[in-house]
């Protein structure tokens, strides 16, 4: 089974200024682990960093699948799970960012189809 690096103090700096800057202050930010198969064709689960935040009933996950390789998705409940359409991003701003702009066009769909 593959050792997957710990977050750093670079990657902490990336999410939470990246969130500050979303949303206009500090989220309470969380580096928890999570256990993943990293190939669909995998049998057992590899424990990986990740960083988790909630923001108005929606979580957040960032996986760290190896060095410079990240993952990410949104729910808002077990059943109602949603991405970026990336597997599996190389540059974690980019991947925040991504995440980010899914997760506001969602609501903004949510919305639109309520009126």
């Amino acid at each position: 089974m593959p050792r997957i690096p710990d977050i750093t103090e670079n990657e902490m700096w990336i999410v939470e200024t990246t969130l500050r800057e979303r949303y206009g202050k500090d989220k309470d930010l969380q580096v928890v682990d999570t256990d993943i198969r990293l190939h669909s064709s995998d049998r057992e689960l590899t424990e990986c960093p990740a960083f988790y935040w909630e923001d108005n009933q929606c979580h957040f996950i960032v996986v760290k699948t190896g060095e410079k390789r990240y993952r990410c998705q949104f729910f808002f409940r077990v059943h109602q799970q949603y991405g970026t359409g990336v597997d599996e991003y190389d540059d974690l701003a980019q991947c925040l960012v991504s995440l980010l702009q899914a997760q506001a066009d969602h609501v903004r769909e949510q919305q639109i189809s309520q009126e």
